[in-house]
C-alpha cells in the first residue's frame, strides 16, 4: 500500500511525492498491491487504474513523453480556446478602448496621445493615425501597452481586431503552461499539474481576459513568473544552508548563520515582480508580500537548521541582503518600462518640472527633472487610484469577489432572436470549487502547516487580500484574474488529497477518483455550454437565459 505524503513541522515531505500517492507513473511505480480488500471478493477498480498507468508509462520514453506532453497538450488546448475567432467583434469592447488606441500612439510616438470624439469606430474601420498632438493622461504604467501595441505591429491593426488582442492572448496561453509547470514543481505530480493547467485553460474567466486586450491578464502572468521564482528561490536557498551546516563542527554554529548574497532565483524574482508592476501598480502587491514572505521562510529555514537567533537573523542579517536582491532590480525594470516617456519631450507631464516655480529646491535640488516631473506624475495617479468612485454598472465590491456575484459584460450586442455576448464569468463549477478548496487550505494551514500551502494562500493574499482595503473604490471582477492561478492550485492540492489511498480501505480510493473524475467531466461540459458567453459567438435568446443562474449575471 502506498503509504500518504506526511510533512515535517516546516511542511517538509518526508514520504512518498504526490507522483506516488496518484499514480503518475514518472518516477518508479508503485508496488503492486493485491486488487482485493481484505474481506472482500470485489476488484479494486483504483488499483486496476493505477496497475493499467504504471504500464502505460513503463518505459523512459513513454514517461519522457507525458512529462512534457501532459503541459503542452492543455498549453494547445488553451491556445485554440484563446485563438479561435479571436478577432470577432470587431469592435474596441469595454476598456480597449483606452489601452488599444494608447498602445497604437506608445508604439508610433513613444508616448500615448489623446484621440478625438468617435475615434473607436475610426479606429476599427482602419484609420489609425488620427491621434492628436497632445499627451493623454493616462494612469498605468507603459508595460501592457508596449505588449499590446507589439501586437498590432506585427499582426496588423484597425482592419483586424486580432491585432490588438494577440498580445493579450499570446500571455494567456503562456500563463497555463506556466502554471503547469509551476504546479508540478510545487506537488511534484505531472497527473495534479495537467489538472491545474487544464483547469486553467478551460476556464472562462481566463479565456475572456486572454480575447480582450486589457491588462489584467498581463500583472497575473509576470506576478505569476515571480510566484515561480520564489518556489524555485525556497529550494535553492535550502539547498545551500544545509551545505552551509554540514560544513561545520557540531556545536560551532554561528547565532545568526550565513547570510546568502547568491540568490539568482531572488533577483528573478524582482525582475517579474518588477514587470507586473509596470504593467499595473497592483503589481506592486505581489513585490510587497513575498518579500515579506522570503523574510518569513528564511527564518522557518534557520530555526530548522538549528540556528539560534533565527528570528532577527533573518530579519537582520538576511533581511537587507534579500531586500537588495528583490528590491531595486524591481524599481529598474520599473523605469526602464517608461524609457519612450524619458526618451521625448511631449509625454504627459513630462516637462512639468523644467516650468518655473515647479523644480524642487532645498536637498533634492540635484535630483534631475525627468524624474521629478515623473515623480509628479505618479503623485497625480495615485491621487486618481485611490479616489476613483464612478459608479458602474458591473462594478463589484471585492468582498463579493469569491461569491462571483457581479461578473464582468465586456460586450453585448443584440440581434432579432438572439445575441452575442462576451461575459468574464469564471466556470461556476471550477470557481465555486476553487474557493472552497482555499477556505478548507486556510483551514489546514491552521491544524496543520504545511508550506505549499502556506505558498499558494501568499499568492491569493498578494494579489486578493490589498483591496480589501479599499471598499469604496470602483473595481470589478475581473481583476481577480491576478489570483485566479492560485485558487486553481488549491483545488489541485484538495483534488490531490482525495486521490490519496486509504490505507484501510482501498474502495475510499476508488470513490475519489469516480468523484474526480465526475467532477472535472462536468466542468469540461459546463465550459463547452459557457464557450459561446465568453466569445461573442450569436446564441438565442432561449440559451442566453439558461446563463443567468443568479439574478445579479443579468
Amino acid at each position: 500500500m502506498v503509504t500518504v505524503t506526511q510533512t515535517d513541522s516546516d511542511g517538509e515531505r518526508s514520504g512518498p511525492t504526490f507522483d506516488q500517492v496518484v499514480g503518475d507513473g514518472r518516477l518508479d511505480p508503485p508496488r503492486r498491491r493485491d486488487l482485493r480488500h481484505a474481506g472482500d471478493t470485489r476488484p479494486d477498480p483504483a488499483a486496476r487504474l493505477e496497475a493499467w498507468w504504471s504500464h502505460l508509462l513503463g518505459t523512459p520514453r513513454r514517461r519522457t513523453l507525458w512529462y512534457w506532453g501532459g503541459p503542452l497538450a492543455v498549453t494547445l488546448l488553451a491556445a485554440v480556446l484563446r485563438l479561435w475567432n479571436l478577432g470577432h467583434p470587431h469592435a474596441l469592447v469595454f476598456d480597449e478602448t483606452y489601452y488599444v488606441k494608447d498602445a497604437w500612439t506608445l508604439w508610433n510616438t513613444g508616448a500615448e496621445r489623446s484621440w478625438p470624439e468617435g475615434a473607436d469606430d475610426a479606429f476599427a474601420s482602419g484609420s489609425v493615425s488620427g491621434w492628436l498632438d497632445g499627451a493623454s493622461y493616462v494612469v498605468h504604467p507603459p508595460l501592457g501597452k508596449w505588449i499590446i501595441g507589439l501586437g498590432m505591429a506585427l499582426v496588423g491593426q484597425g482592419t483586424d481586431s486580432t491585432g490588438w488582442r494577440i498580445g493579450t492572448a499570446v500571455v494567456g496561453i503562456l500563463s497555463v503552461l506556466l502554471l503547469t509547470l509551476i504546479a508540478r514543481r510545487l506537488l511534484s505530480s505531472s497527473v495534479l499539474a495537467v489538472v491545474a493547467g487544464g483547469l486553467f485553460a478551460i476556464d472562462g474567466h481566463a479565456i475572456v481576459m486572454s480575447r480582450v486586450a486589457l491588462l489584467d491578464t498581463m500583472v497575473m502572468f509576470f506576478a505569476l513568473l515571480g510566484f515561480g521564482a520564489v518556489l524555485l528561490d525556497r529550494e535553492w536557498t535550502r539547498r545551500r544552508l544545509d551545505a552551509w551546516i554540514l560544513e561545520r563542527a557540531p556545536g560551532a554554529i554561528p547565532a545568526w548563520g550565513p547570510v546568502f548574497w547568491n540568490r539568482p532565483w531572488v533577483l528573478a524574482a524582482g525582475v517579474a515582480f518588477g514587470f507586473a508592476s509596470s504593467v499595473k501598480w497592483s503589481g506592486l502587491y505581489f513585490l510587497a508580500v513575498f518579500g515579506l514572505y522570503l523574510v518569513v521562510v528564511d527564518a522557518l529555514a534557520r530555526r530548522r537548521a538549528g540556528i539560534p537567533f533565527f528570528t532577527s537573523a533573518a530579519i537582520l542579517k538576511q533581511g537587507p541582503a534579500t531586500f537588495v536582491l528583490l528590491v531595486p532590480v524591481a524599481v529598474a525594470v520599473y523605469l526602464a518600462s517608461w524609457t519612450g516617456w524619458f526618451l521625448g519631450d511631449d509625454g504627459y507631464d513630462r516637462t512639468w518640472a523644467d516650468q518655473a516655480g515647479n523644480a524642487w529646491t532645498g536637498p533634492f535640488a540635484w535630483v534631475p527633472t525627468a524624474v521629478q516631473s515623473l515623480w509628479h506624475y505618479h503623485s497625480s495617479m495615485y491621487t486618481f487610484h485611490v479616489g476613483l468612485s464612478t459608479p458602474h454598472p458591473y462594478q463589484a465590491s471585492p468582498f463579493t469577489w469569491l461569491l462571483m456575484t457581479r461578473p464582468t459584460s465586456m460586450w453585448y450586442s443584440a440581434t432579432e432572436g438572439g445575441a452575442e455576448a462576451i461575459t468574464a464569468i469564471a466556470n461556476p463549477l471550477i470557481w465555486w470549487a476553487a474557493v472552497a478548496a482555499l477556505l478548507f487550505l486556510a483551514y489546514r494551514m491552521v491544524v496543520r502547516p504545511d508550506w505549499r500551502i502556506g505558498l499558494i494562500l501568499t499568492g491569493v493574499a498578494a494579489g486578493y487580500g490589498p483591496w480589501l482595503l479599499y471598499p469604496d473604490r470602483t473595481v470589478f471582477q475581473f481583476y481577480t484574474i491576478a489570483f485566479e492561478p492560485y485558487l486553481l492550485l488549491a483545488l489541485t492540492v484538495v483534488i490531490g488529497m482525495i486521490l490519496r489511498p486509504s490505507a484501510g480501505d482501498p474502495r475510499r480510493r476508488t470513490s475519489g477518483l469516480i468523484a474526480v473524475g465526475m467532477f472535472l467531466a462536468v466542468a469540461a461540459l459546463l465550459s463547452a455550454f459557457w464557450y459561446p458567453m465568453w466569445t461573442a459567438t450569436w446564441v438565442p435568446d432561449w440559451f442566453i437565459r439558461l446563463h443567468y443562474w443568479l439574478p445579479t449575471w443579468i
